[in-house]
């Protein structure tokens, strides 16, 4: 594959565009590039004052940019709804929704006021919750898609059913690794459920490689200090890491390439996936089993009290 950047994106006018997370370094590369293509971009995010900010510097770069902030807290069901109705309202189809959202390692085991564990919640619930209610809006969407952030931790990451909240063991990075290969098979099983009862949405997965974002300090920080072998890795990344507009390039080309499939996987194509253009990354072995897939597809649905068969 030739190198591929943003000067690829296919001219995205008319098109709307829903992204989470997307007020600072991946999330916010993501809907920069798309609005410079002519996108119709929702910016959706938990701060609404990081939102402003972020609004204000797309439309600074991109004069006339139609984009717009809405708020949503991932680690709310209430939100996730209220945001879904709002969307809803307006009847407007959804042409793409990229699922970037998350928080990393955290400490100390949190929860969501849902009851899920803080990163299962933010990273995969919240985001399965909101795929569900966007989908009938998708379905009315111009050759819609969605694309599910996913990570280099999702290698290292386990299903496990009878603890997937952590309550008995809390590992940080454990249950961060678990939650980015949920957002692996999230995006396969949704393929291969939208396949087999005609949602006509292609979905996709994508990871940033290693990537200079806020990620860790918003993360495995505590008050505001990085301890142990994360400072290891902030001193590395200068050396190592892409910046974050160029970690964004994956998660672009599954978005708007039309060499892009249903059911593909992308990351950076250089040494380890760590950084370089574009290209198919590879999946981890855990992430085919049919069985387990199939399993979590279940409980996501029972735990967030949704139904997808319910789409229409």
């Amino acid at each position: 594959m030739t190198r591929w950047t943003t000067a690829d994106i296919p001219p995205r006018h008319g098109r709307l565009a829903v992204v989470t997370g997307a007020t600072g370094g991946i999330g916010y590369e993501t809907a920069l590039a798309l609005a410079k293509a002519g996108a119709e971009v929702v910016l959706a995010s938990r701060n609404a004052a990081k939102g402003a900010d972020a609004l204000a510097r797309v439309r600074a770069a991109h004069p006339g940019a139609a984009a717009r902030f809405e708020q949503l807290d991932m680690a709310s069901l209430r939100s996730v709804a209220a945001f879904a109705d709002r969307l809803r309202e307006a009847g407007r189809g959804i042409d793409l929704l990229v699922n970037n959202a998350a928080v990393m390692g955290t400490p100390r085991r949190r929860e969501t006021e849902d009851g899920f564990e803080l990163q299962v919640g933010t990273n995969y619930l919240g985001h399965f919750a909101l795929t569900a209610r966007l989908l009938p809006l998708l379905r009315r969407g111009t050759n819609p898609r969605v694309v599910n952030l996913s990570s280099l931790a999702a290698r290292s990451g386990a299903i496990v059913p009878g603890d997937m909240q952590a309550t008995r063991v809390y590992a940080p990075m454990r249950v961060y690794a678990m939650t980015k290969l949920a957002m692996l098979m999230f995006a396969l099983e949704l393929q291969r459920r939208g396949d087999a009862h005609g949602w006509g949405v292609m979905s996709t997965a994508a990871h940033p490689g290693w990537a200079r974002t806020d990620i860790i300090v918003n993360g495995p920080a505590e008050n505001g200090r990085v301890r142990g072998p994360w400072r290891l890795g902030q001193f590395f990344a200068p050396l190592f890491a892409q910046p974050a507009a160029a970690g964004a390039l994956p998660i672009l080309f599954a978005a708007t390439s039309p060499n892009a499939t249903g059911g593909g996987y992308y990351g950076p194509s250089g040494f380890g996936e760590i950084k370089g253009s574009p290209g198919p990354a590879a999946v981890p072995p855990q992430a085919r089993d049919a069985a387990v897939s199939a399993w979590l597809w279940e409980a996501s649905e029972r735990l967030v009290g949704l139904a997808f068969g319910g789409a229409g």
